[in-house]
């Protein structure tokens, strides 16, 4: 496969994805953060606030294979813009609800939004690097989805405690409107960066992508990151606060700590992961032995990390599970790359972002049912370790080697 043509434009285009990535995982993330205070003004259930918590998962799931689809056949960078302007829109909206049933359109529809992310990040970084070069700049986009978490628990924490919950949203979602500009002025369109645009290099379509096993490999090992990523991103303020007996402050201060760790790994994991593949050893070994080992560690984490009875030492065992997580981010996605290629990344991301969000829209409800029901986190944090050792067995054995795959060429349909 030829290496991308040159850019020189490439590492700014890296940059505002980074900065958007960012604001996605904020907007997602604020509800998370508004809960206790939200809760008890709107009189939800843990039950009930399960659901609202997994509502943007929904049609953020089903929305990445229609993703997956307009990424190849539309000018990304468009498709991308589209999104994001849903995505503010849908988080002001959400600042002005005055009912349950209003939090819980205005949470689908920024799932419908922030949907672009993936499928669209997985096409340019395709089409701007080369693939032992995919680590780090993975790696500085996924930092952004560590960052947001940390920002929207750190300020978004103090933020309600001194403005309320609704200036959050609607601050923060017509303020993220700022990134529009530089994206329309800097992002290069896919003819500038020489793509072929011929007729013939189609890719496979999605029957095809099914039918191979590498596909089911990185999307059920994305499904249980997804699962606990997303239990840890929905479920965590409300752990610290009223399992832990943190303070709404201390919340704040304390549980932005992980998804800052994770940030530092996530970078990290990429650069290494690039350079141990530039020094000679295989893509396979390398790729793989990160994956796996944020899957395994953060399970073998996490349930510490809710049976000590000792408030710091649980922070510290969330931090180094999370930790442990940023090994798989920053190679997941690089490993999805290399074997799909230009002509199947966004498909392939699409039906992987897919499945892998079908555990995001299960852990806050299970989680919440699970705490509704037994008053204790303790079993909510056992499932989520089960499904990252199952997603490291399925990871490893379904997906032999990491290197790019033959498609035949006039496919996609």
């Amino acid at each position: 496969m030829n290496p991308p043509p040159p850019n020189s434009n490439r590492w700014v285009v890296v940059v505002l994805l980074l900065l958007s990535v960012g604001i996605n995982y904020i907007d997602r993330g604020s509800l998370s953060v508004a809960a206790p205070v939200l809760s008890a003004e709107f009189h939800l259930s843990p039950g009930q606030l399960g659901y609202l918590l997994s509502a943007f998962f929904w049609s953020y799931t089903v929305m990445q294979l229609v993703v997956g689809w307009l990424v190849d056949r539309f000018e990304v960078k468009w498709v991308y813009l589209a999104g994001f302007l849903v995505w503010s829109l849908a988080m002001a909206a959400t600042g002005l609800a005055s009912s349950f049933a209003w939090l819980f359109a205005a949470r689908l529809v920024l799932g419908v939004g922030e949907s672009v992310f993936l499928p669209s990040v997985s096409k340019i970084v395709v089409r701007l690097f080369a693939a032992d070069q995919r680590g780090l700049p993975n790696a500085l986009v996924d930092m952004g989805t560590k960052l947001g978490p940390f920002l929207s628990t750190l300020l978004g924490g103090l933020f309600v405690k001194t403005y309320g919950w609704r200036a959050l949203f609607i601050g923060v979602g017509l303020g993220s409107l700022l990134w529009l500009a530089p994206w329309i002025w800097l992002a290069p369109t896919d003819r500038s960066r020489g793509e072929s645009s011929s007729a013939g290099a189609r890719g496979p379509g999605m029957l095809s992508l099914l039918g191979r096993r590498e596909v089911w490999g990185t999307s059920l090992g994305m499904f249980a990151l997804g699962y606990a990523w997303v239990f840890l991103l929905t479920w965590l303020p409300s752990y610290l606060v009223k399992e832990r007996h943190y303070s709404l402050e201390q919340m704040a201060r304390y549980g932005s700590l992980p998804f800052l760790g994770m940030a530092a790994t996530s970078l990290a994991g990429g650069w290494v992961s690039d350079q141990l593949i530039a020094r000679g050893h295989t893509a396979t070994v390398v790729r793989k032995s990160f994956a796996l080992a944020g899957l395994l560690l953060c399970a073998a984490l996490m349930l510490p990390a809710a049976w000590v009875t000792d408030p710091a030492w649980a922070l510290g065992f969330l931090i180094a599970a999370t930790m442990s997580l940023g090994l798989l981010t920053s190679n997941i996605w690089a490993i999805t790359q290399t074997l799909s290629g230009p002509l199947a990344a966004g498909r392939w991301t699409g039906i992987q972002n897919f499945i892998g969000n079908l555990g995001g829209v299960a852990s806050p409800i299970v989680a919440g049912l699970i705490v509704e029901r037994t008053g204790s986190f303790f079993l909510a944090f056992g499932v989520a370790s089960a499904f990252l050792v199952l997603g490291a067995v399925c990871l490893l054995t379904l997906v032999p080697r990491i290197e790019p795959l033959a498609w035949p060429a006039a496919q996609g349909k």
